[in-house]
């Protein structure tokens, strides 16, 4: 594999549903601030990155967002790309001329979706392209709130989509819901919301209770009657395990057998990640959450693999410190308190509270990969010592592939 950056900044609709991702593509050699390219070069490293390891695989069902300029708009690697699943996401710097809307009803009628990117104020000039337009992404950090009111209300002419970029906070994606957009764009979702004391919904309750049997090493049956207690749960559980590829040669259909078989590490991570899957009192399931955090613990854990090959309780350390790291934001409760309950070891606790020691600071390595910050991934690479960007890269993969195979486990209807 070529040394590639690749990224994926989620995109979520007005329910917190991961619906999309913009891709974000960058060789190491053109290692510079701007987020593509901006040439041919951007082309061949997309192909190849596809050609590779299946685009199916970075954004599982879901459609990717990718940025284009003139150069990469007009080349013709860009019809290699599958018209299902991406969406062509049309730069500001790009000059709509006669070129440009002939070569875009082209992309159009090959059945291609076109955005526009970073969009702040509509002129003259938008009027030749906009009806050939599906998604309209709009910088809400560059305008105040009468000017978005005034944006949205011209861009209703046209029958649009709107999705909010550079949403980073709880209070920022309420405000653009109610103003009726569509998807947001941004780390709002992974930002913890506190709210003192709160109270834990019920059925992410019994996930815990049951997260802190298992951490606490409490008998094989009161684990089995917790669960015998939450029929929904075992029954998510049990399809879950059975679904995800662990390697058993036939199938398991009782929690007991489930428990002696998989050993607590595994249930323990099974539980971690359904109390990102538990659904709400309001009926939705925490999606965005789940798919970060489980790629999270995967991810992590490849790491210490290749840091610690024979340590499997580093490994399984790992993929806990990883799973656990957004769970203050899915319960809107301290990480302090959180960890103390669950009474972890110090080296996990140091990385979930403070980013601290060999795990916190892979996992901040994660962190800055997740938002694109891939001048800091680097340096943090280089850091460490023992990763490549092409390995890391494949590692993250790999880890999405996983998590988009788990969330489908649990999603599919019963």
């Amino acid at each position: 594999m070529k040394e590639v950056y690749l990224g994926r900044l989620p995109i979520l609709d007005s329910k917190q549903n991961l619906v999309a991702y913009e891709l974000l593509f960058r060789s190491d050699q053109h290692n510079t601030v701007t987020v593509t390219d901006n040439s041919s070069a951007s082309a061949n490293v997309i192909i190849d990155t596809y050609g590779q390891i299946g685009i199916e695989n970075v954004i599982g069902k879901r459609r990717g967002f990718i940025k284009v300029d003139t150069e990469l708009l007009m080349h013709d690697a860009i019809c290699m790309l599958p018209k299902k699943h991406v969406v062509l996401e049309i730069l500001r710097s790009v000059e709509i001329n006669d070129e440009i809307i002939h070569r875009c009803t082209f992309l159009k009628q090959k059945g291609y979706q076109l955005a526009l990117s970073n969009v702040v104020q509509l002129d003259n000039r938008y009027d030749r392209i906009m009806p050939l337009i599906n998604v309209v992404k709009i910088n809400i950090t560059a305008l105040n709130q009468n000017d978005l009111i005034n944006l949205i209300k011209k861009l209703k002419r046209w029958p649009v989509l709107f999705l909010a970029e550079k949403v980073e906070s709880q209070e920022m994606a309420r405000n653009c819901i109610t103003l009726n957009f569509q998807m947001l764009q941004g780390f709002y979702f992974a930002k913890p919301e506190i709210i003192s004391g709160k109270r834990i919904d019920p059925s992410k309750l019994a996930l815990l209770k049951l997260l802190l049997l298992v951490v606490k090493d409490s008998d094989v049956s009161e684990i089995e009657n917790e669960l015998k207690y939450q029929p929904g749960l075992s029954y998510n559980l049990l399809r879950m395990v059975n679904s995800a590829a662990s390697g058993l040669p036939s199938t398991i259909n009782s929690i007991k057998r489930a428990i002696m078989i998989l050993g607590r590490k595994q249930l323990q991570r099974w539980v971690q990640i359904l109390l990102y899957a538990a659904k709400q009192k309001d009926g939705s399931a925490s999606d965005a959450l789940m798919q970060t955090a489980t790629l999270r613990g995967k991810l992590l854990e490849f790491i210490a693999i290749a840091d610690r090959p024979h340590d499997k309780n580093h490994q399984d350390r790992a993929f806990m410190v990883g799973t656990l790291s957004l769970l203050d934001t899915l319960l809107g409760i301290e990480m302090s308190e959180l960890v103390s309950s669950l009474s972890i070891q110090k080296d996990m606790s140091e990385a979930l509270l403070n980013r601290r020691g060999y795990l916190g600071r892979q996992l901040e390595l994660i962190e800055a990969h997740e938002k694109g910050e891939f001048e800091k991934v680097s340096a943090m690479l280089a850091e460490l010592g023992f990763l490549s960007i092409s390995e890391f890269t494949k590692m993250e993969l790999e880890a999405a592939a996983w998590a988009n195979r788990i969330s489908d486990a649990i999603n599919q209807p019963a």
